[in-house]
């Protein structure tokens, strides 16, 4: 007896309706967060270049703020390093624990291809960076920086050049960037670790404890959660592991499963309130800090000159194009998952290539990775906005080669004839859709036969004699 068959699946398909509006949702902010985010970049090199701005730039991030006691008498640039980006790094735990829990990631053969494509497009640029300083005799302390994707950088882009990306794509790159910051984050917590002060660790470990029991009590209240939530961070700050971690930490250990009753889950409540700080205040603010490096002639030179930048910038531009999309093809290759009928190969190809935006994480790691050399770390930076807008350009030449194709299946997704709120799409199965839709065309036939008699009447009278 012969062995059963494997039955095909559609890669990159039609979303369910739940998916389809957390999507939606998700990417409406993060697209609004990405234009400030963009807004504040080019802020932070237009100061950081014009002659009589440039040094008040300069003053602005060495200007130390907080408790000393503590540990924590901070620069502007490093509290939007450490602390504005806990929060975004808090999101980002939310948004995975809602992967795993409810989200693509929950299906082991689903979660193949956009874990899969992550991982090879993480892995691609640390090569390509490496194997540039291998030859070039560079340092390879920066391999991590070409690893990581802006989501709202790339979700900008899209809005700029107008491409109505269909939900399959969108929600990939969605659900690729959450599992790209997971991967971002474990690498900052392994490799980036100071000397660790085991006190503050233990006590950041005990906050999380405390924090953990509260939810599982379901302890309502911010009064309560945001003070613990400061002292974690303000203790996993001094342990010497980067304070992210403890944002990252909280944001999994929130409950993003529904139950009976429930529209939200805590989590995807939490979410919806503090996403918009996250995208509209604390990612730009961050990008404001970070971003402005001098480009000058001669820099702008070094950048494909020196390894350690040509590295970078080669690693966002090509190893996270052919990372991705070749983690893609080879999934779909070897799980017999069929692309979905609706796309091509080159519509994948063209969103691997602008994942290689990699602006906020890429920004933070080349501050690690090369904290000891200013320099150096401020002309990684300006190879991190190089590439990004190279890898912004060509993505957005290859998206609107497909605009036309990308608009019409948007348009199929999101038409609702019947005003139920629901995309007829997702109803065409539904009998009561067929009998609400044949109510709506007797409607729009019997108003056009009495326009037509309307207007067959006064015709007739026009033509009696006086």
């Amino acid at each position: 007896m012969s062995a059963p068959q494997k039955s095909d699946r559609k890669a990159l398909g039609r979303l369910s309706l739940p998916e389809r509006n957390f999507v939606a949702d998700a990417l409406r902010t993060e697209t609004v967060g990405g234009m400030l985010l963009l807004v504040a970049a080019i802020a932070a090199v237009v100061w950081a270049n014009v002659p009589a701005l440039s040094h008040s730039y300069e003053t602005v991030l060495d200007v130390h703020l907080g408790p000393g006691a503590l540990g924590l008498n901070l620069s502007l640039e490093h509290w939007a390093a450490d602390g504005l980006l806990a929060i975004f790094f808090f999101v980002a735990g939310i948004e995975l624990k809602r992967e795993l829990v409810a989200g693509d990631l929950r299906d082991p053969k689903a979660a193949a291809l956009p874990v899969v494509a992550a991982v090879c497009g993480m892995a691609a640029p640390a090569l390509v960076y490496t194997l540039v300083n291998v030859v070039g005799d560079g340092s390879m302390d920066g391999w991590a920086v070409p690893t990581a994707t802006d989501i709202a950088f790339a979700l900008a882009v899209l809005a700029v050049i107008g491409t109505s990306l269909p939900g399959a794509l969108r929600a990939f790159l969605l659900t690729l960037a959450v599992v790209d910051d997971l991967l971002a984050i474990l690498i900052i917590a392994v490799f980036f670790t100071d000397d660790l002060n085991f006190a503050a660790l233990g006590g950041a470990v005990l906050g999380l404890a405390v924090f953990w029991l509260l939810l599982r009590k379901n302890v309502r209240g911010w009064y309560v959660y945001v003070p613990l939530a400061l002292v974690i961070w303000g203790l996993m700050y001094n342990s010497g592991i980067h304070a992210t971690i403890a944002g990252v930490a909280m944001g999994l250990m929130l409950r993003c499963s529904r139950r009976d009753g429930e529209e939200l889950s805590p989590g995807e409540h939490i979410e919806h309130l503090v996403r918009p700080l996250s995208a509209g205040f604390a990612v730009p603010l961050f990008a404001l800090f970070s971003a402005g490096v001098v480009v000058s002639g001669g820099a702008l030179g070094d950048v494909f000159r020196q390894p350690e930048t040509l590295g970078v910038l080669l690693g966002l531009v090509v190893g996270k194009a052919v990372g991705i999309f070749g983690g893609t093809w080879l999934t779909a290759r070897f799980t017999r998952a069929s692309l979905s009928d609706e796309l091509a190969w080159p519509d994948v190809f063209a969103v691997a290539s602008l994942a290689g935006i990699g602006f906020t994480v890429s920004l933070l790691i080349g501050e690690l990775a090369f904290s000891g050399d200013p320099l150096l770390t401020d002309e990684v930076k300006a190879a991190v906005l190089i590439g990004s807008l190279i890898a912004a350009v060509f993505s957005g030449v290859l998206l609107k080669i497909r605009n036309a194709k990308y608009r019409a299946l948007w348009e199929a997704e999101e038409r609702d004839e019947d005003l139920d709120g629901v995309p007829d799409i997702y109803e065409v199965g539904d009998p009561a859709y067929h009998l609400r839709m044949a109510a709506i065309h007797e409607r729009k036939a019997a108003e056009h036969r009495r326009l037509a008699e309307v207007a067959g009447g006064e015709g007739g009278e026009g033509e009696r004699p006086a």
